[in-house]
């Protein structure tokens, strides 16, 4: 799928789940719980030395498996770990800081890239080098105040927070009022306790409600 349109599924979707696990077979069952419940989308969290191992059997097992799931990542801190996911079929590259490094072999791939930033001068500079949807990370530090000042004088700015953000329909709607195109959520979503405790039909309950609300959200 061509960026434009990974962009318009984060903006139509609302959320993009966030996760990282060590066993491939746990992975596996998060993901196939997200997608039950609706998600296309899903960022695998680039954590430990073979990280990448891990992402490679699971980009093959949504290709095969998982029709329309987009798997993108997380965390990616260098051109070459951006570069190594690509070839493992990443579908998008988020990032915890603006590096330009990174913008220039994902936009050389025509990959969509998400970088995290924390002022309006590296918003700039990040949409200036093409990107299409910024992270605020951590979205608990600036919270929705910080992103409808900068859409104030930027209302084309695309913004979506990490950090901070909880399934429970106050704390999304403080960023949807905000503004944001979606949001990025983790153990807040996928908690350690239900993985643990494979929960998995919890988790699908609770991504499709998560969902619905967004959805309900944005109508009002």
């Amino acid at each position: 799928m061509d960026r434009i349109s990974i962009v318009q599924t984060m903006k139509d979707q609302g959320m993009v789940p966030l996760f990282f696990h060590s066993d491939i077979e746990v992975c596996k069952k998060v993901v196939k719980a997200c997608y039950d419940g609706g998600s296309r989308l899903l960022e695998f969290t680039n954590r430990g030395v073979f990280a990448h191992t891990i992402f490679a059997e699971l980009s093959a097992y949504c290709r095969a498996e998982l029709p329309g799931m987009l798997l993108g990542v997380g965390s990616i801190t260098d051109a070459a770990a951006a570069s190594l996911y690509m070839m493992n079929g990443a579908s998008f590259v988020v990032t915890p800081a603006f590096r330009e490094d990174i913008a220039r072999v994902c936009n050389r791939r025509k990959v969509a890239w998400m970088p995290g930033c924390g002022s309006l001068t590296e918003i700039c500079q990040a949409e200036e080098l093409g990107c299409e949807v910024v992270k605020l990370f951590p979205g608990s530090v600036y919270g929705p105040n910080f992103i409808k000042s900068v859409r104030g004088p930027q209302p084309w700015t695309e913004i979506m927070p990490t950090g901070g953000v909880s399934p429970d329909e106050d704390n999304l709607k403080s960023w949807f009022d905000a503004g944001v195109i979606c949001v990025g959520m983790g153990s807040k979503l996928l908690s350690k306790t239900l993985i643990a405790e494979e929960k998995y039909s919890e988790i699908t309950t609770l991504v499709a409600q998560t969902l619905d609300l967004i959805q309900k959200i944005k109508k009002q």
